[in-house]
């Protein structure tokens, strides 16, 4: 083995289906945003990753849109990152083909999120849905990506990552892949339903008070966390004591992400503080800091043309850090090309 040392560069992305809700931003979007400068930074609208199940072509198209929106609106800047959507750089799915040879039907049988979006109707789901993890290790790897920011219901994929960069360097006897680090830190890294603290915050939800849409209005935006369900107490005087009380605690992890502070920050302000008092204030906080991303969302969807340039722009750019390392692993694995 050669001792190789890697770029330092951060890769993620989002899938385009359902539209972006808060977990997302807090998750994902204002944490991609906040590593610029850092290091190099490449994010995907991963499209390829949607169609595990179907998508109706033109609100793919749409969804796609609407996700490059949000980093935009949210403060990426395609000068200072690549943004692309995955389906134009074709060599994702060359390397996800390699990597289904190297990964173990075991390592994908342990993936829970496939047995959570199958459940006990597995057979009738598509093969994509069982083996985009090795999709997605393609999408990490195909970069040199030594970064990657997930919240916590991905570090499972960015662990099997992790097994088929190594699997792939001990089989073939080179130090190529790095061994991805997953970034999981912040408060908000898994941002929970307004109605029930239980549930993670989804696009798929029954009824659209239980999550924050990137797209609402101010209005909309300040009634929902108004009337977000919480618990009869006041707020206890520290983190521990939120514990046992999950709607509590996703509030102030809330406004602790919104507000660039930790919880026991906001513990420390709000002590004792009655639901009455705190609701308002996060949802002022929401709306100061939420409403103007959707306005600018909503400027971006009204030119289609823009964000299309900038995603076929930054296409051409990750194209020219994707291509060697894909032409590299076919010289590595013995694929000959005239």
């Amino acid at each position: 083995m050669t001792d190789t040392t890697f770029t330092p560069r951060v890769f993620s992305g989002i899938k385009p289906s359902g539209g972006l809700q808060l977990g997302n931003y807090l998750g994902a979007i204002k944490r991609f945003v906040g590593m610029q400068g850092q290091m190099e930074t490449v994010y995907c609208v991963v499209d390829m990753h949607a169609i595990t199940v179907w998508q109706d072509p033109a609100e793919l198209a749409k969804a796609t849109r609407e996700v490059a929106a949000g980093y935009l609106a949210a403060g990426l800047d395609p000068k200072k990152s690549i943004l692309f959507n995955q389906s134009q750089v074709s060599a994702h799915a060359e390397l996800g083909w390699i990597f289904n040879c190297v990964a173990r039907v075991g390592w994908m049988n342990r993936m829970t999120q496939f047995k959570d979006k199958a459940g006990s109707n597995a057979e009738k789901h598509s093969l994509g849905l069982y083996a985009y993890p090795a999709l997605m290790a393609a999408d990490i790897l195909l970069y040199h990506a030594t970064h990657v920011p997930v919240g916590e219901d991905q570090k499972q994929h960015v662990e099997l990552t992790r097994d088929i960069a190594t699997k792939f360097n001990h089989d073939y006897k080179v130090d190529f892949f790095p061994v991805t680090t997953p970034v999981i830190d912040g408060p908000a890294t898994r941002v929970m339903n307004l109605r029930d603290g239980t549930k993670k915050m989804s696009k798929s939800g029954e009824s659209d008070m239980e999550r924050i849409n990137m797209t609402d209005d101010a209005d909309k935006i300040a009634k929902k966390f108004k009337k977000a369900k919480t618990d009869p107490e006041p707020l206890p005087e520290t983190v521990e004591g939120l514990a046992d009380r999950p709607e509590a605690r996703n509030l102030v992890e809330i406004y602790a992400a919104l507000n660039d502070v930790t919880p026991a920050d906001v513990m420390a302000e709000y002590a004792g503080a009655q639901w009455g008092r705190f609701k308002p204030a996060l949802a002022d906080l929401a709306v100061s800091k939420l409403a103007p991303i959707s306005s600018e969302m909503a400027r971006f969807m009204d030119d289609p043309a823009e964000i299309d340039r900038i995603l076929g722009d930054g296409s051409a750019r990750a194209r020219q850090i994707a291509e060697p390392i894909l032409r590299k692993t076919y010289d590595i694995v013995g694929m000959l090309r005239s």
